[in-house]
């Protein structure tokens, strides 16, 4: 799944090679999926793509927005898999979600392999949306501070038990990170992903902050992680210390073994020493 480095490189790209082409055609994909959420039917989405023009993309958390000038904005949002740019329409996949051909002739493609949002809306619309209405502040946020942080530990914590993975990557309270990139900043902070919120130490919470801003900010640097691709089908080059294919192995740190658990809906690596349970 993308996460925040994944679509602020994806929105870099797609105004450097996407911003001012004009619309051909647009589909809505040629390969169904109950996972894929469309707010427009087929031939709505293609009358309205038609001749508009690309504008500047941006993003907020895990959600992608492409200005389509005059009036409509299309939206990207918790996808996982491809969002690609083809020189050539022959260049495009079998199959596909959403296509947008532009009157140069080459191509934009998106996939999925999981789920995701992929919707037009009218420009302002889309601020409405669940999700992005209302939408905390991000890790790329100037007003996130660590007295940001520690106020929203304070708030979480008053509501009840939460754990230092479940303010990462659940109900989007930091919106943007993900259970991928969420278990080196939890490396990084030296916390296990169990140990509550409620009695962090100062230290602790300015640790765990830096850990977030530093992780995130190096994984945009780098074009994201090395297993998600950018808009020219090239993977990112930030590598996990923390995955897989790290389970079992010595910590960089202290060489003890890097232990696997399931937790809060996927899988956490730690690293038992460096991130005691208190």
């Amino acid at each position: 799944m993308f996460e925040i480095p994944e679509y602020v490189t994806l929105a870099r790209q797609m105004t450097e090679s996407l911003s001012g082409k004009r619309i051909a055609k647009g589909n809505l994909g040629n390969s169904p999926h109950k996972f894929v959420w469309y707010n427009r039917k087929p031939s709505e989405f293609s009358a309205l793509v038609k001749g508009k023009t690309i504008g500047n993309a941006y993003t907020r958390g895990r959600w992608l927005f492409i200005p389509l000038e005059p009036g409509h904005t299309l939206v990207f949002g918790e996808c996982g898999g491809k969002i690609l740019l083809h020189e050539s329409e022959s260049l495009m996949p079998k199959k596909y979600h959403l296509s947008l051909h532009f009157e140069d002739g080459s191509a934009l493609s998106a996939t999925t392999q999981m789920w995701g949002a992929m919707e037009l809306y009218e420009k302002g619309q889309e601020l409405e949306r669940q999700y992005i209405k209302g939408m905390r502040t991000t890790p790329v946020d100037p007003e996130f501070s660590p007295a940001y942080l520690t106020a929203l530990i304070q708030e979480c914590a008053k509501e009840g038990s939460r754990s230092v993975k479940g303010i990462l990557t659940q109900d989007q309270l930091i919106p943007g990170l993900g259970n991928a990139i969420a278990q080196d900043i939890m490396f990084k902070a030296r916390l296990h992903p169990k140990q509550p919120i409620a009695g962090l130490s100062s230290k602790q919470i300015k640790d765990l902050h830096r850990a977030i801003v530093d992780t995130v900010a190096q994984a945009i640097r780098m074009g994201g992680r090395n297993d998600e691709f950018d808009l020219y089908g090239k993977p990112g080059r930030y590598v996990r210390i923390m995955d897989k294919a790290n389970a079992g192995r010595p910590c960089h740190e202290c060489g003890t073994k890097i232990e696997k658990i399931a937790y809060l809906g996927g899988a956490c690596y730690f690293c038992p020493r460096c991130q005691k349970l208190d």
